[in-house]
């Protein structure tokens, strides 16, 4: 199994998280950023390509370290510095207050406890800093949400912990942030199991 997680699986979200609709949203979700930020869940570096330019540095946190290896071509390519300060988004090792925003996309279904890392997040965030996401989660379907009860012990196997039954603005309020602004669609092309999305920004409560 460490094999899969640590060699195999990166490879596969390489591609898997890398498709027409996984960019756009990526582009919308990373547009407004600026200054230090922090991403929780850098994997292989696919948001890289839609920093823009006002993003000074970002710092990256994420358990991966194959990913490292797999994003080289897209580290070398962007104009924004990146620094790897931590493994776990339960337990960031930067200051309080010293970052302008903290971005994650499609990570906070893979944190064994969401709610502490989203206190982290809040932590690390400077007076009026923002936490950029994209997650997927429950759907607000009842068909839907036994299908993705069913599935979610299956999922959790081959997607090393992802679930699909998380409800991410519960995990964000209950972290100590209020949303500011929340988008929910599923996601073209994606299956309703995996595809209800969630696109926004929060502040500190």
């Amino acid at each position: 199994m460490a094999v899969y997680r640590d060699r195999i699986f990166p490879r596969i979200m390489n591609v898997l998280m890398n498709t027409k609709e996984t960019r756009r949203i990526r582009s919308e979700v990373c547009a407004p950023l600026a200054g230090q930020v922090v991403e929780l869940g850098f994997g292989t570096g696919l948001n890289l390509p839609h920093l823009p330019s006002a993003v000074t540095e970002l710092q990256a946190v994420d358990p991966m370290k194959r990913g490292r290896h797999l994003a080289a071509g897209r580290l070398a390519a962007s104009s924004v510095p990146v620094r790897f300060v931590g493994l776990d988004g339960e337990d960031i090792p930067l200051p309080d207050g010293s970052v302008d925003a903290v971005l994650s996309t499609w990570t906070l279904c893979s944190i064994a406890d969401p709610v502490r890392a989203v206190r982290e997040v809040r932590r690390i965030l400077r007076p009026g800093g923002r936490f950029h996401f994209a997650e997927h989660g429950r759907s607000p379907e009842p068909e839907v949400q036994r299908m993705q009860d069913r599935l979610n012990p299956i999922q959790r196997r081959v997607a090393c912990g992802c679930h699909l039954n998380r409800d991410i603005p519960s995990v964000i309020t209950d972290g100590g942030m209020r949303i500011d602004d929340l988008e929910t669609f599923y996601a073209r092309g994606d299956p309703k199991a995996i595809g209800w999305t969630f696109r926004g920004t929060a502040s500190a409560a």
